[in-house]
């Protein structure tokens, strides 16, 4: 018979002295001292002392550690160090036994390498820094939501499966779709544009997909994207709408994630804003300056980011970078048409997000479409929208993977996604 648990170990508190109460988890820890068994049981909320004696020791058999139990029993006072509480047991159930020995440990005792916890994944989540790791994720996506809907906006979900690409460029899986060819998505770029033209203000949090070969501890084949598309702003109000998202997500977590912070062992530090903003030629005239050959147009390498980065810690914007180094949907500054109203936003020489302003003038867009070798017959569905009364309008898309890993300090993307895919990774 499976005992339906009555309670989490996290609600356990003085007022259930006394109580008869049935508990559900894992047994992190066994303890056999003759006619008496300790069993250090968890579950996603907590840790709990269960006390083992007479008949009902005699007739526990043996239980491997990880295996899920079930225990009814009396909440009691206790004398241990590591707890507040303790359950008396009355009876006990085996509801799943763990094999022995597990591939990796979920105590951390014997440490294993990250390819081999990927590979047994749902057995890591048992390890309380990466079940933290999950949570404080939780929080961020509840976090960001909320911000996005008391800005006023209102949350869409753009297909994934496409039939172009949305912003050109060859890093696109392809598919066979009914005996046609179709795309997975890489960002919803072109679906948010269009949908300011009756929601004004939009956002998407979702998975989306390149297929670009690389091999570092940034780059995945499937990323998490938090994308927004405003209506009626331009490209200085979408920053201010990213740093205040930024502010909040590290002041919500570094003030509600108390427990997950200690068993990651990283304390949050909020950042100071505003958020410094870098041009892209201030940037070129610092590379000159450390010795770099860099002129104007060069896009900029991993190395001259890791020099930008060093001379600027933590977050700031990198902002107003050449036209031709950016997607065709982009618009000029009217000052200096070489120039685009476009940024970036680093944490020191990592990219988190990239955004600007919108070109809305059909004819313009397909201009730039031109100049970029791009076929404009290819986006016909897109301008068609930007014939009905297209507004001006501004966005950017922000890597929550990345975003983690400077909120934990962390540096490989692939510990705060649950099942990553890269070009080496495609199981669990």
């Amino acid at each position: 018979m499976v005992f339906v648990k009555t309670h989490d170990i996290a609600e356990l508190t003085a007022r259930l002295i006394g109580k008869r109460i049935v508990l559900g988890g894992w047994v992190e820890d066994l303890r056999k001292l003759g006619k008496m068994t300790f069993i250090t049981l968890r579950d996603v909320s907590g840790i709990s002392q269960i006390i083992v004696k007479g008949d009902l020791n005699k007739k526990l058999g043996e239980i491997n550690r990880q295996s899920v139990i079930s225990v009814k029993g009396i909440v009691q006072e206790t004398k241990a160090r590591d707890f507040a509480f303790e359950i008396k047991a009355e009876e006990i159930e085996v509801l799943g036994k763990a094999v022995h020995p597990l591939p990796v440990d979920p105590i951390g005792r014997v440490e294993s390498n990250i390819d081999t916890r990927l590979n047994h994944r749902a057995l890591d989540m048992r390890n309380q820094k990466t079940a933290s790791i999950f949570k404080m994720r939780h929080h961020v996506l509840q976090c960001l939501r909320r911000t996005l809907a008391e800005k006023k906006f209102i949350e869409i979900t753009t297909p994934k499966i496409i039939g172009s690409a949305s912003e050109g460029g060859a890093d696109l899986f392809s598919l066979e779709y009914f005996g046609k060819t179709a795309y997975l998505a890489q960002s919803p770029q072109l679906y948010k544009e269009q949908m300011t033209i009756g929601l004004e203000r939009v956002f998407e949090i979702s998975n989306f997909y390149r297929a670009e070969n690389s091999h570092t501890g940034r780059h995945l084949s499937e990323f998490t994207s938090v994308d927004i598309e405003a209506a009626f702003m331009d490209y200085n109000d979408v920053m201010d709408v990213l740093e205040s998202l930024v502010m909040d997500v590290y002041k919500f977590t570094s003030e509600n994630c108390n427990s997950e912070q200690e068993a990651i062992g990283h304390k949050i530090e909020i950042p100071s804003t505003p958020f410094e903003k870098i041009t892209y030629n201030q940037c070129v005239e610092e590379l000159k300056q450390e010795g770099e050959k860099i002129d104007f147009g060069d896009d900029l390498l991993d190395s001259h980011l890791r020099i930008i980065g060093k001379n600027h810690p933590g977050f700031y914007f990198l902002t107003d970078w050449p036209m031709k180094l950016k997607p065709f949907y982009i618009r000029e500054k009217d000052e200096d048409s070489t120039l685009s109203r476009s940024f970036d936003l680093q944490y020191g020489y990592l990219e988190l997000s990239s955004g600007g302003t919108r070109l809305h003038n059909p004819e313009m867009l397909k201009d730039r479409l031109k100049e970029q070798d791009l076929d404009p017959s290819q986006f016909t569905d897109h301008l068609k929208a930007f014939e009905w009364g297209m507004p001006p309008h501004s966005g950017w898309g922000l890597g929550l993977d990345r975003l983690m890993t400077t909120l934990i300090g962390i540096d490989n993307v692939r510990e705060v996604v649950l099942y990553p895919r890269d070009p080496d990774r495609l199981s669990p």
